[in-house]
């Protein structure tokens, strides 16, 4: 099978990163190669884009509004939950996917919650993508480019996806 020169759908990337936000803060680092699925679901739509047509070695310098990476900050996603419906260790940090029975009825299911605030009676919970409402700067490597094979292309990931799923406790991304 001939590796692709150049970066396309359905072909696999290995990528190093560091985001930071407008200020310059470092927000995520990956210093060693990982490989993600371009046109599947492992990286955000607007990455998949830059990558088109680059070749291993090329570096890309990316600014990102927060509508092209984990959107607007949503208020909405915000929730003042009874204390006594969470374990009684529950800290500041914690994630919980989907909110207990006997929380509030209007909250997403199929979000995964962070704990923001521990107060003696409630605790506060918050559904938004811990980058949510950040515009970020993303200084991107390719280090190495393949054919995706059929079983990644069929997961739509060659492996964790770690732009799918908000980091526990506000972490790295991966």
């Amino acid at each position: 099978m001939d590796m692709p020169e150049t970066v396309r759908d359905q072909c696999v990337v290995a990528l190093t990163w560091v985001l930071k936000d407008t200020l310059g803060e470092e927000l995520d680092v990956l210093d060693d190669p990982v490989e993600f699925l371009v046109g599947g679901d492992d990286l955000l739509p607007r990455l998949t884009e830059a990558l088109q047509g680059h070749a291993v070695g090329d570096t890309l310098q990316l600014h990102l509004e927060p509508q092209d990476a984990f959107g607007d900050y949503d208020e909405h996603l915000v929730f003042l939950e009874p204390r006594k419906l969470f374990p009684a260790d529950t800290a500041e940090g914690m994630a919980f996917e989907g909110l207990p029975l006997g929380s509030n009825p209007d909250a997403p299911k199929d979000k995964l919650f962070v704990v923001t605030e521990v107060y003696p009676d409630h605790l506060v919970l918050d559904a938004n993508h811990p980058l949510a409402g950040i515009a970020l700067r993303v200084s991107l490597k390719i280090h190495a480019i393949r054919e995706a094979t059929e079983e990644e292309v069929g997961r739509g990931s060659a492996g964790p996806g770690f732009f799918r799923i908000p980091p526990p406790g506000g972490g790295h991304l991966h």
